[in-house]
């Protein structure tokens, strides 16, 4: 398959590296992990302000009407610049589902608020560790009332309303539920990266109403897989910029008279984990094929794209910290915001091992 972003995506691409370079330095990504915010509003505002929260949603509801490409493209600069901001949370899962599931009622309602910035939706499905299928739903909407708990629920402190997978008798589907009104509890949770919030949320009774037509797994599934893909690019990018910053440092310093990236040991290591992310992006390209041509190989690819994905940037953020050597440990140099998005990132839509248990299902079937 021959498969490339085209000129005008590549430059969008471009615009959306300058304006982050700009306004979402590493030391953005620092400043709200120091703090007890759950992310970074002022860079929120101007993203919002940018279109880019509704690049893949329809003019008619408030979006810019472009495609999953030009989402992508997006996706691989926020995880670059390590951006604090619910982008993958209200982008790629609320949004997605919405679009996809949604009655016309809630697209007419959601679609311009979170394409404005006005609105936060999370995506509420785990409810216990290592529980991420179909069987491990215990929440129940009984009667419009929501009962359950959801744990750990990505920016779900922050976020205005929520998509929560539920039980209705057999069926498993998709609740859409207001995290501001009454019989809903939240905590956050201590999170390895805390520039991406977590949190508890406990429904006592929540009003709450299906979202469109999805009611059954299969439909969670497929809003999974889109989201997969996308956070796959988010992952590539960070992975990219981990290594980019690695081989300038090894290129700069030097040892016994000679930059350390000359020494065989190191130039091997760079080598591998060229290799390993090229890895990752095939397979991300691949991904984006499928998502935007709706492809019935959605569901293989965006295993594959996640699976890798997660790997590359894993492997990434372990060797920037190992070949900056002693300071790479430090608080001081930024290799650990790297290595806690990395892992924060590899467990967001259910574990790296899941997703390869899928991939082999999937091409079984």
């Amino acid at each position: 398959m021959n498969f490339d972003f085209s000129d005008d995506q590549k430059l969008l691409q471009k615009t959306a590296r300058d304006y982050l370079a700009e306004h979402a330095p590493l030391s953005v990504c620092r400043a709200v992990l120091e703090s007890d915010a759950s992310y970074s509003e002022m860079l929120w505002k101007g993203v919002a302000e940018l279109g880019w929260l509704g690049t893949a949603i329809p003019e008619q509801y408030g979006g810019s009407g472009f495609g999953r490409l030009e989402l992508a493209v997006m996706a691989e600069e926020v995880g670059r610049a390590l951006a604090p901001i619910p982008f993958s949370s209200s982008v790629y899962l609320a949004t997605e589902a919405i679009l996809r599931f949604g009655s016309e009622a809630q697209k007419q309602e959601l679609l311009p608020k979170l394409a404005s910035g006005e609105r936060l939706g999370a995506f509420a499905h785990a409810e216990r560790p290592g529980e991420h299928g179909p069987e491990g739903v215990g929440t129940k909407l009984t009667k419009g009332k929501l009962s359950g708990t959801k744990v750990p629920v990505a920016d779900g402190d922050s976020a205005h309303f929520a998509l929560v997978t539920a039980r209705s008798g057999k069926e498993v589907g998709l609740a859409l539920v207001d995290l501001t009104g009454d019989g809903v509890s939240r905590t956050r949770v201590r999170s390895i990266d805390p520039s991406r919030s977590l949190a508890s949320i406990q429904f006592n009774g929540a009003p709450a109403q299906w979202l469109g037509t999805a009611k059954s797994w299969d439909e969670i599934q497929h809003v999974l897989d889109r989201a997969a893909v996308l956070m796959a690019f988010e992952q590539l990018g960070g992975a990219q910029r981990a290594f980019d910053i690695t081989r300038e440092f090894c290129l700069g310093r030097y040892a016994f008279g000679r930059p350390v990236a000359s020494f065989q040991a190191i130039k091997h290591r760079l080598a591998d984990l060229y290799v390993e992310i090229e890895l990752a992006r095939s397979n991300a390209y691949y991904g984006a094929w499928a998502l935007s041509n709706e492809s019935p190989e959605l569901g293989r690819a965006a295993a594959g794209a996640r699976a890798a994905a997660s790997d590359a940037f894993e492997l990434a953020s372990k060797e920037m910290i190992q070949m900056h050597g002693g300071v790479g440990y430090t608080w001081e140099y930024d290799c650990h915001l790297f290595y806690r998005r990395a892992k924060w990132l590899a467990v967001a839509l259910g574990s790296t091992h899941q997703w390869r248990e899928q991939l082999i299902q999937r091409l079984e079937a």
